[in-house]
């Protein structure tokens, strides 16, 4: 079945890793390889480490796969995926699956290895010894310079099994194993396909696999157990040991005031855990007797920090009830306790730690004393294994000496910057879905999602492949192919394009609305002379009412294409409420004013000061099509029961061009929670006179309608958030509200407002009301126009046009109120419906000649965006390959195939275990696991699988399985009937890939 994993025996491992080396030189997809050839390593349990990190217990240490590409990205030090009593097809039916997500901090409901404990057994003896051929052949740094650890659990009685014991005495010495003798057999067989590595040399590799182990134990244990555990395996097995702890040892009201001090208010839990697991006061009388225990016997002890976290399910996140977080919000409570501990023990209590360690604080960790450090959630993210090669060379500078203690001040220090370091904040928003709205196709699955996510679609890898090069005019040409208005969208736009850039997996997405504003700006002056409209077009004459965004990017579109465009404008000059409404401190006039050039520049004619109201007058004066495009004037309603209102339009017209005529009073009141609402609450700020500026919504800021950055704006500007009110009236400079609190998540995790039955004053002497602004509902019922229950006009979807012939309704007065780039879809769709263009003349200049450029920025994070010189595009329209990176396993396969400008991906059924990790950061609305071609390498699994995928027979014969049919074919012969790029994909892995066979 899919959710099986099938070991790879020894033999095809090592001709996989051989020839995808000797091709693609690459070993599992890390391409980055880190060679330690300095000759330093670090002293530990008398062995020897290299580099102090690896992957942590848990998906990146299942499989001997997973120990070589972690070896080849630099790690040195292994903590092994723990294995208990309970294993195999028993334990994996307790596993929920999915059972990983990971999109920020990161959850998860597995524990120990599904693998039966022999198996698990051969594949950490595997890993050891090609990490030891590999180290010698390819030069990648000291054979005996990484160390494994063991991992067991969970109680006593279990660990001193038979089955238990086998392994770890087996892992202290593995010689007598039988797959010690096949991995020395086949190596000795096989000294032809090395040249660095001979006879000698392999009878020289050590069969023993491990001399450390870390305990871990279920919540609960108690403390008596533990250390009979600990001691158990420092005297008996004479094995240099970790205690495993967990976060709980904080206690809940410190690990509930942290996480919701850093905005992780939404993880929710109680307190049993903190209640029944080892408690502090047992803790460090335990770990002093283990400390004196170990030193008589010439071990090393230590605790490892720490164990996940377990919290509730809420939001549908996995398939069970219970989950265990991990992460970034895990590390500012495992380095409380890591900071704990070093105070209470003077820096002697060695910490092996594990919580939320990336390539942003492993540094750091390293100098203080903290090592060695082990990871899983950060290289479960877009780039995965090759986030290791990142932190290999960042730590390659390190002092080598041997542990000196933990240094509490230095991790005093870190605990106290964590409160203000980004890094581990939770932005105020939740995270908007990364995913498309389409399915990933069989083949070509590569997609630039910030295209997709952009409502207008701009060739946004184009442009930004053009401004990186300094070739400005031509970024702008690109960009106004499809954007009528660059200047206006560099500086305001809501981009959503960013948040669907894959970037956002690494750090924070590519400031892409800023590169289009510097595209803009430094290709106006040499594009602008070169527009003009396009040749004319007969027997059209077009009318825009409305000389907004949507008014001027239709008005552009059609002059263009040769079209006769004049835009009626009631107000004295264009850009609607981007002009008269939208402060000065966001877009200046300048901005708006370059854009009305472009326009012009395409011939349009404008008529300002000129309100038209009957659209059969304009068809009188010889206009053939009329744009209605008068945007959403009319003014909303907070309904207070009592007290006056201010309109929110009224007031930043008035704010805009008159500050002078306001007179707010001291106290201002801003209802509402949207980006007009923030405008409104900075602009308050702005006019004489007032001194406090509040802003009521009804829910937390977390559930406010307006762009994270608008919130951060108008904090920055002193706006003083009044959360969880529902306003009633205002009399007398006070505005009455009831007080509100969240309900219960629903589905979705979404909280509504409940009524407490309390009351709350704010002071107010003048309150803005900024909800719900509407459509001029009179001018369409007054042309004719039908309209819906709302008083919206009826549109046909894919033309915009009304139920009035030849007239067509665009943007706010449309919908309602929008975004300027939604004002610019629908003038492409109306313009389009009159006089077609091409809008996808770009496309092709998404595409990177140089397929490799995207590939090579995979896996690096950056240390400061916002002071960066890269633009960081990770060239998603170029190549994806990102459920390649993402799989612990390594079950999804890039493949090239003759012909095909890209790789293919191929899903390797056998080396799967359904994590669902790959479906978290596909960009598409799918499940790679499930959704992609599969190669399946038997018939049981071939059987007990849904996918689509194929099962090699005889020779190039080959039953392959497509929507829903199973059929048979010689995949050799063109004419086989096979969907001819799946044809020619299979042959390419039987040609070029057959290791991927079993």
């Amino acid at each position: 079945m899919s959710d099986i994993m099938r070991p790879i025996p020894f033999s095809n491992l090592m001709n996989w890793i051989l020839s995808e080396y000797k091709s693609q030189g690459s070993i599992f997809g890390v391409s980055k390889l880190v060679r330690h050839d300095n000759g330093k390593a670090l002293p530990m349990f008398k062995e020897k480490i290299e580099s102090p990190y690896g992957p942590a217990a848990g998906p990146h240490t299942q499989l001997a796969q997973n120990l070589v590409a972690a070896y080849a990205a630099g790690s040195r030090f292994f903590e092994l995926k723990t294995v208990q009593i309970m294993d195999g097809d028993e334990l994996s039916k307790c596993v929920a699956k999915p059972c990983i997500t990971a999109e920020d901090e990161c959850y998860n409901c597995e524990w120990s290895t599904e693998l039966y404990v022999p198996q698990a057994f051969d594949e950490y003896v595997k890993g050891w010894f090609a990490c030891k051929l590999l180290a010698k052949e390819l030069g990648l740094g000291d054979p005996d310079g990484f160390v494994f650890n063991m991992s067991v659990g969970y109680d006593l009685k279990g660990i001193q099994s038979e089955k238990i014991d086998k392994y770890i005495e087996g892992m202290k010495d593995a010689s007598g194993s039988a797959v010690w003798q096949e991995c020395m057999d086949w190596a000795l067989n096989n000294l032809d396909k090395f040249q660095n590595v001979d006879a000698d040399y392999v009878k020289a590799i050590s069969p023993k696999v491990s001399n450390s182990i870390t305990e871990s134990t279920l919540h609960g244990c108690p403390p008596d157990e533990i250390e009979r555990i600990a001691t158990y395996l420092i005297t008996e097995k004479n094995l240099n040991t970790y205690v495993k702890c967990n976060p709980t040892l904080l206690g809940y009201e410190f690990a509930r005031k942290t996480l919701d001090g850093l905005g992780f208010d939404y993880i929710a839990f109680d307190d049993h855990h903190f209640v029944e697991d080892l408690q502090w006061a047992d803790a460090v009388p335990m770990f002093q007797r283990l400390m004196k225990l170990t030193a008589e016997r010439g071990l090393e002890f230590g605790v490892k920090l720490t164990n996940t976290f377990p919290v509730d399910v809420k939001a549908g996140e996995l398939p069970s009830e219970e989950m265990y977080m991990s992460g970034r919000s895990l590390y500012p409570l495992s380095l409380s306790l890591a900071g704990k501990l070093a105070k209470e023990f003077g820096g002697k209590l060695r910490i092996s730690y594990s919580g939320g360690a990336d390539y942003y604080n492993i540094k750091d960790l390293f100098n203080a004393g903290i090592w060695p450090i082990t990871m899983a959630t950060t290289v479960l993210k877009s780039g995965g294994y090759q986030r290791f090669s990142q932190i290999g060379n960042l730590l390659m500078d390190i002092d080598y000496g041997p542990w000196a203690g933990v240094d509490p001040a230095k991790v005093e220090g870190m605990v106290t910057a964590f409160a203000s370091d980004n890094h581990y904040q939770k932005p105020m928003k939740p995270i908007p879905s990364r995913k498309t709205d389409k399915k990933v196709p069989l083949i070509d699955c590569f997609s630039a999602p910030c295209r997709n996510g952009c409502p207008i679609e701009q060739d946004i890898p184009a442009y930004l492949m053009r401004v990186n090069a300094g070739k400005f005019e031509e970024a702008l040409e690109i960009i106004t192919h499809r954007n009528a208005l660059p200047f206006i969208t560099g500086t305001i736009c809501s981009h959503r394009c960013q948040d669907k850039c894959m970037r956002n997996a690494y750090e924070e997405s590519v400031y892409i609305r800023t590169q289009k504003l510097k595209a803009a700006e430094g290709g106006f002056d040499a594009l602008l002379p070169k527009l003009k409209p396009g040749a004319p077009v007969a027997g059209k004459k077009v009318a825009v009412i409305g000389g907004g965004p949507a008014g001027m990017s239709a008005a552009y579109f059609l002059g263009r294409s040769g079209v006769d465009v004049t835009v009626f404008e009631r107000k004295d000059s264009l850009g609607g409420i981007v002009r008269h409404v939208i402060p000065a401190f966001r877009i200046s006039d300048e901005a708006i004013d370059n854009d009305v050039k472009l326009m012009n520049a395409m011939g349009v004619k404008v008529e300002l000061n000129t309100e038209v109201k009957d659209v059969q007058e304009l068809f009188g004066k010889g206009y053939t099509h009329v744009i209605l495009a008068t945007g959403a004037w009319e003014k909303g309603s907070a309904g207070l029961e009592y007290g006056q209102e201010m309109n929110v339009i009224e007031f930043l017209e008035n704010a805009k061009k008159n500050p002078g005529s306001l007179n707010l009073g001291k106290h201002v009141v801003v209802i509402g929670g949207g980006n007009t609402a923030m405008d409104a609450a900075r602009a308050a700020k702005r006019i004489p006179g007032v001194e406090s500026v509040s802003l009521v919504y009804r829910r937390t800021k977390r559930y406010m309608p307006a762009d994270q950055e608008e919130l951060e704006f108008a904090l920055e500007d002193g706006v003083e958030f009044k959360e969880l009110l529902a306003p009633v009236g205002v009399k007398d400079g006070v505005l009455t509200c009831h007080v509100m609190e969240l309900g219960a998540p629903d589905a979705s995790g979404r909280r509504s407002p409940v009524d407490t039955g309390k009351v709350a004053e704010v002071p107010a002497d003048t309150v803005i009301t900024a909800v719900g602004e509407k459509v001029d509902t009179a001018l369409y019922t007054a042309n004719g126009l039908e309209v819906d229950k709302r008083g919206k006009a009826v549109v046909n979807a894919d033309t915009l046009e009304s139920s009035v012939k030849n007239v067509f309704v665009i943007g706010d007065g449309m919908k309602g109120p929008g975004t300027v780039v939604e004002a610019i879809a629908d003038a492409t769709k109306a313009a389009r419906a009159i006089e077609n263009f091409d809008v996808d003349t770009y496309v092709d200049k998404n595409v990177n000649p140089d397929y490799q450029k995207p590939l090579s920025r995979r896996g690096d994070l950056c240390a400061d965006c916002k002071s960066s010189s890269e633009i960081r595009c990770l060239g998603c329209a170029t190549v994806c390959e990102t459920c390649t990176e993402v799989c612990p396993n390594r079950a999804n396969v890039a493949v090239a195939v003759p012909g095909m400008r890209q790789r293919q991906i191929i899903h390797v059924d056998g080396m799967c275990n359904e994590c669902g990790n790959c479906g978290t950061f596909c960009p598409y609305d799918s499940r790679p696991y499930k959704d992609k071609f599969t190669l399946f390498w038997s018939e049981e699994d071939f059987q007990n699988s849904e996918n689509q995928g194929f099962l090699k027979l005889d020779g190039t014969k080959t039953r392959v399985r497509l929507d829903g049919q199973v059929k048979e074919y010689d995949v050799a012969d063109e004419s086989c009937g096979l969907y001819d790029p799946l044809r020619r994909l299979i042959c390419a892995v039987y040609d070029n890939y057959s290791y991927l066979l079993k």
